[in-house]
């Protein structure tokens, strides 16, 4: 039974803070920022507005476009480091809100990487026969755990939530390989205090590294080749880790997706906003091969071809 998406969307924050807004709290400059990150603004979600809040606004867009209610869905998976509070899970929070009282529910911590592992975590249920309709969201409010003193990591992290419901799909589609990893060890390069703590130089060539390898992997798995992608949609945390997965595929500019330049690194929701903004511009049409790919704190990574469409 292949597993699919079959709905999706996103929820963004009103509040945008451009580089020319950072200029004005810590010592950088519009420039800077985008020569070494390629970002030129960022979604700060206003105070009154949370994790589980985001969430709800984007699953409930992703069960509309499934054409589903809320009583349909069977498990509610949340990929975030940002909860609204150590418990309840997100998405308890999330399935009360919904009314989805057929749902079980539980939230994933893989960091950036987490939205990978809520789709695979959600094939494994649908192509057992558990459940049919799995609810899958990413969502993070990294600005309540981000130093707006820090000059590294204040220019880089932004707000966001963005949801897919995953189903049986037909056949040859949906998700035809994928690939999930750890390395524990490097841990020390990205966590979070009070507030997020990287080394951004030993995160920046683990991901060029990874993020490379990891694409051309599930390529791979799928028994496919480079000249087969039809689309590349890697995390949206750096422009220049972007494009060296892009050069690894061999794919042309217009065959990835971009989107750090207008929202930042939303860390988990980060791959399904770009996802979606790609399919409302018609970039992703039915059986296009996409390759979605993320890494993240812990150190995570993961990967995913999968053909599109129902």
């Amino acid at each position: 039974m292949n597993a699919g998406i079959i709905g999706i969307g996103r929820y963004l924050p009103e509040k945008i803070v451009t580089n020319a807004d950072l200029e004005k709290i810590v010592d950088t400059s519009d420039e800077w920022i985008q020569t070494r990150t390629g970002i030129k603004e960022r979604r700060i979600a206003s105070d009154d507005i949370d994790t589980s809040d985001m969430a709800f606004f984007a699953a409930e867009k992703a069960i509309s476009n499934a054409g589903l209610t809320a009583l349909d869905i069977e498990l509610i998976i949340v990929a975030t480091v940002t909860p609204d509070s150590p418990f309840p899970s997100v998405a308890c929070l999330v399935q009360e809100r919904l009314g989805a009282n057929n749902a079980a529910a539980m939230d994933i911590g893989a960091a950036c990487a987490g939205f990978m592992y809520g789709m695979v975590t959600a094939q494994q249920f649908i192509q057992t026969g558990t459940y049919k309709n799995v609810l899958v969201i990413g969502v993070e409010k990294l600005s309540k755990i981000t130093d707006w003193n820090d000059r590294n990591t204040a220019v880089l992290f932004g707000d966001g939530a963005a949801a897919a419901v995953m189903a049986p799909v037909s056949k040859g589609r949906g998700i035809l390989s994928f690939e999930l990893g750890a390395d524990g060890v490097g841990a020390k390069h990205l966590y979070q205090d009070e507030y997020i703590i990287m080394n951004g130089r030993e995160v920046f060539k683990f991901a060029v590294r990874q993020m490379g390898e990891s694409a051309v992997s599930v390529i791979e798995k799928a028994g496919l080749t480079k000249d087969d992608v039809d689309f590349l949609v890697p995390h949206q945390a750096n422009i220049r880790i972007m494009e060296a997965s892009r050069q690894r595929l061999e794919l042309p500019e217009e065959k990835m997706s971009k989107t750090v330049d207008k929202y930042g690194n939303t860390s988990s929701s980060s791959i399904p906003i770009a996802l979606v903004e790609e399919l409302e511009k018609g970039n992703i049409k039915d059986d296009d091969v996409v390759v979605m790919v993320g890494f993240g704190g812990g150190l995570t990574w993961g990967a995913i071809a999968l053909k599109w469409g129902k």
